[in-house]
């Protein structure tokens, strides 16, 4: 599917009645293919609910949404700011995708197609342990000789291989709860004997998840299209990204938006326990999100095709923007983010995309350590050829013989709290560098840490 281009950010003004008053073209198309117009209600839902949450806070509202088309889903990470007498919309990110869930009759076809399958089969519960191994009919179904046996683990036993486009059906399969076909394994120890397996889940009369069963036959039975060698299971760094996106990013974004929604209880009032264990779900999800992102650039950046664009980018628009993205988790904290002056320009030379991600780790950062009730300041300039922008806080700093530590992978200066990965300044220095700039750590005058982004000026 084609995808239009559309500008960095998306804006629209929204009422205080609800009627939609302006609209960039994307999210007026959105709005008309919803039956509205401009003047008109804001109809579609997700915008309209975190335009209201918005308004009734009284504070800015920033989380991912996501929006069904005719042509397919569309993710968006949207900012209402409440204003005298109207709510502004930014939407950041924009990326629109073909719809990730199958028709309904598609998919009992396929547990269908799996369930009827040659070979012998097997039966594991939610743990993955084998429940059950029966022999099938015919000499396709005749049993390993050393079969699995109940109780033992499903990953012990087979050994998965990838397909022609480095991808596991099963384990797509199981991120969804579908059923899957034509994912090759071989027996743990013995790479000779290798297997077609297909199966699909199994659920009790309230609708849990209770397992699966599927069918293994013989490969040399099996007919299937061309398939990789049977080496073992590697994440290479061109298929790292497309199977998070396949078989953990889509669910988990799907997972933080619906307990996102309950939490905000737009359907109504909730009990408090319940309002909170909806926040622990969203709040994990992000924890996870941050990590697969992390992850899946670490593999990018460190591929040695990797490249930036060069664009004009405005330093002190990166730190209102992110000044703005971090004011609700700093306002949890009682900590005050100082931001550059509406009319302060710093044009540099960089991706804007990027820049912004290194500005998001660094304000967070910030934000996610100061002590409560300091102020977080985000300052600009431009010395000779280099533009700057640094984050200052009011924390314990970072020590001299640690500055350059701070940047290795997975080094989080012995920090016990499961706030990140240990990634985030490693990949925001290789991304600064590969902008032609660097990032550096000395010491804020009133204390705490002084965080540097340099890019080369413009002009």
């Amino acid at each position: 599917m084609n995808m239009p281009a559309h500008p960095a950010i998306i804006r629209a003004m929204v009422a205080a009645d609800g009627r939609l008053l302006a609209a960039d073209a994307p999210l007026l198309a959105l709005q008309q293919e919803a039956g509205g117009d401009l003047g008109q209600m804001l109809a579609i839902p997700q915008l309209a609910a975190v335009v209201r949450l918005a308004a009734k806070l009284g504070v800015p509202v920033s989380r991912p949404l996501v929006a069904a088309t005719e042509r397919g889903d569309i993710d968006m990470w949207v900012r209402a700011r409440p204003e005298a007498d109207a709510v502004q919309i930014a939407v950041i990110d924009w990326h629109e995708r073909p719809p990730v869930v199958p028709p309904v009759d598609l998919s009992r076809r396929e547990s269908d197609i799996a369930a009827l399958s040659e070979g012998w089969t097997w039966q594991i519960d939610t743990q993955l342990c084998f429940q059950m191994v029966l022999e099938g009919l015919g000499s396709e179904g005749v049993l390993p000789v050393a079969p699995p046996v109940p109780g033992s683990r499903f990953t012990s036993y087979f050994e998965l291989r990838p397909d022609a486009d480095g991808d596991l059906a099963i384990l797509r399969g199981f991120a969804q709860r579908r059923a899957f076909r034509d994912q090759v394994a071989s027996l743990s120890g013995d790479a000779g004997q290798r297997f077609m397996l297909s199966g699909f889940p199994m659920f009790d009369l309230g609708g849990q998840l209770v397992g699966y069963r599927g069918k293994a036959l013989p490969l040399d039975r099996a007919v299937m299209a061309p398939l990789a060698p049977p080496e073992p299971v590697l994440l290479y760094p061109a298929e790292f990204g497309k199977r998070l996106d396949r078989s953990l990013r889509q669910p988990l974004g799907r997972i933080i938006a619906n307990a996102d929604s309950i939490g905000a209880q737009f359907e109504g009032p909730l009990r408090p326990d319940y309002v909170g264990y909806a926040n622990d779900i969203a709040a994990a999800g992000r924890h996870l999100m941050a990590l697969i992102d992390d992850l899946a650039d670490l593999q990018t950046i460190d591929r040695p095709d990797f490249s930036v664009i060069a664009e004009e980018v405005d330093l002190a628009d990166l730190a209102r923007r992110a000044a703005g993205l971090f004011l609700v988790k700093a306002l949890d904290r009682s900590i005050c983010i100082v931001a550059p002056e509406p009319d302060a320009s710093v044009p540099a030379i960089g991706e804007f995309r990027r820049a912004l991600q290194i500005m998001m780790n660094l304000v967070g950062n910030a934000v996610r350590y100061a002590p409560e009730g300091s102020t977080v300041r985000i300052e600009t300039g431009r010395d000779a050829d280099q533009a700057w922008i640094a984050v200052l806080d009011q924390g314990e700093g970072v020590p001299v013989d640690s500055r350059e530590r701070v940047f290795d992978k997975f080094e989080r200066l012995g920090r016990s709290d499961p706030g990140g990965s240990g990634l985030g300044l490693y990949i925001s220095r290789r991304l600064a560098r590969a902008m032609g700039g660097d990032i550096r750590i000395d010491d804020a005058p009133e204390g705490g840490a002084r965080f540097t982004l340099s890019l080369p000026a413009l002009g």
